[in-house]
């Protein structure tokens, strides 16, 4: 029974998302035009269940480069009308179009000049006439079994605030880089990370010349507990690595004799290698793919930048 009215519920909003996606128009258009021309934020609004949906669409705009916040209309005749500004547009939701809180918003939304778009299941209600551009979210039933909670209208209203957003994001170039900027945090801002934000560069990087000696190699790969070293020129260029499995290999093969050895004797010519631009993901991949522990950070020029070591992508959780 159960298994029965989740498969009712999810074809009745996936029909109302689609019948919403086959009624976009010009006026969708319109709307992007004036989110996207707008000099302050977006302020989003809606009473009820239209307001937790408006929370999101908010919160969905704010992370994909749109300025926005969310206004509880009730609050707003409380105090908080000061939130909206000169130079804001508002996007506000209401499915039947009448609701009261935002109808009194009007006359403020109007002394200030801001731009108008709804989302409404009722085109011809009194918040759609006062509007600059009103998007059709209406919905033939609610997948409530009693037609009454918002279920199919909200699944609706939020499908197009995405839509609203994401078309935003795109019109405004938004970038990998801009969507990492704005989440630092989690799990998101981790898989948004860049090699340069992780390699050990700078005196962190274990690095010797050609002309190191072995006992030399020994101690700089000690030192910087990584398991290997960089070994490049007075001007920078990877010339190889030697890693501390490849020091074991040459003490069983040559004995003694390694200890009178050179770095560029001994070592592993065209390693692999990767641009500090990549993100931390594809480094961890390529580790994965060549079952290495550390992969060393190269510019154009083939100079080495530093080092990124499988224990640093670990910490990251990127599994």
């Amino acid at each position: 029974m159960s298994l029965e009215t989740a498969r009712r519920v999810l074809r009745i909003e996936m029909e109302a998302i689609a019948d919403t996606m086959a009624r976009l128009d010009a006026s969708f258009e319109r709307a992007v035009d004036i989110l996207f021309g707008c000099k302050g934020r977006v302020v989003v609004t809606g009473m009820g269940k239209s307001g937790l949906i408006g929370r999101k669409i908010a919160a969905t705009l704010s992370s994909t480069g749109t300025p926005s916040l969310f206004l509880h209309p009730a609050e707003a005749l409380h105090g908080d009308l000061g939130m909206m500004l000169a130079g804001d547009a508002v996007l506000a939701i209401s499915y039947g179009g009448e609701t009261e809180e935002i109808l009194s918003l009007l006359a403020t939304i109007k002394r200030l000049w801001l731009p108008l778009v709804i989302l409404t299941g009722n085109p011809r209600s009194s918040l759609a006439a006062a509007s600059d551009v009103v998007l059709d979210t209406s919905v033939r039933e609610e997948a409530c079994s009693l037609n009454l909670a918002p279920t199919a209208s909200t699944a609706a209203a939020m499908a197009m605030g995405d839509a609203l957003a994401i078309s935003l994001l795109e019109r405004r170039g938004f970038s990998h880089e801009d969507f990492a900027a704005l989440h630092p945090g989690g799990r998101l801002g981790k898989k948004l990370l860049r090699v340069r934000d992780l390699m050990h560069a700078g005196d962190a990087m274990p690095r010797v010349s050609p002309d190191a000696q072995i006992p030399d190699v020994i101690y700089e790969i000690s030192r910087q507990g990584l398991g290997m070293t960089v070994v490049a020129g007075a001007d920078g260029v990877l010339a190889g690595i030697l890693t501390d499995g490849d020091l074991r290999r040459l003490m069983l093969k040559r004995r003694s004799e390694t200890f009178e050895l050179t770095a560029a004797e001994c070592l592993t010519r065209d390693p692999v290698t990767i641009g500090s631009a990549e993100f931390a993901s594809a480094a961890l991949h390529l580790m994965e793919q060549r079952k290495i522990t550390a992969v060393v950070v190269v510019d154009e020029q083939r100079r080495a930048l530093g080092v990124v070591h499988l224990h640093d992508l670990w910490t990251l959780e990127l599994f």
